[in-house]
């Protein structure tokens, strides 16, 4: 029986999935372009993820970055701006005001520059790791299931 067994799997066809590049699907994202093909545009619209890239028609509504891009920008920007404070304070000693316009103004600017190339970058990766609906689809996995 285990003879069997192993001509039956030899026979089959085993079609695996190639690999993705984490790096390169995140960089792709970041940049705000499809993470396969690196072509297509990423957003319809400030953080709004096309349902399929226009170039080469990769779905992209499996997405969901959810709180993860807010997260990580405060993350990022806090990193920035905390230590920029502490220096401006230490060199100059501008007024509590002025400083409380500036580093208002500086964090708000980079949270909308920021945010958009953030989500980018977790929608690569998360199509990278075949995350939430990214693997294979539904009638691919039919498809492979009938050829065994």
């Amino acid at each position: 029986m285990v003879p069997a067994m192993m001509l039956a799997i030899e026979s089959a066809e085993l079609t695996l999935p190639r690999a993705r590049s984490s790096k390169r699907a995140m960089w792709r994202g970041f940049t705000r372009h499809c993470p396969h093909c690196g072509t297509g545009h990423l957003f319809c619209a400030f953080l709004k993820v096309v349902d399929t890239c226009p170039h080469c028609g990769e779905e992209l509504h499996h997405q969901r970055a959810d709180d993860a891009p807010p997260y990580f920008t405060l993350f990022i920007i806090a990193h920035l701006v905390v230590p920029s404070v502490l220096v401006v304070e230490w060199l100059w000693h501008p007024p509590l005001l002025a400083q409380a316009i500036l580093w208002s103004l500086v964090t708000l600017a980079l949270s909308f520059a920021l945010m958009p190339s953030v989500k980018g970058a977790i929608v690569g990766l998360q199509w990278a790791l075949r995350m939430h609906g990214f693997d294979l689809s539904a009638a691919r996995r039919e498809d492979m299931a009938s050829r065994t």
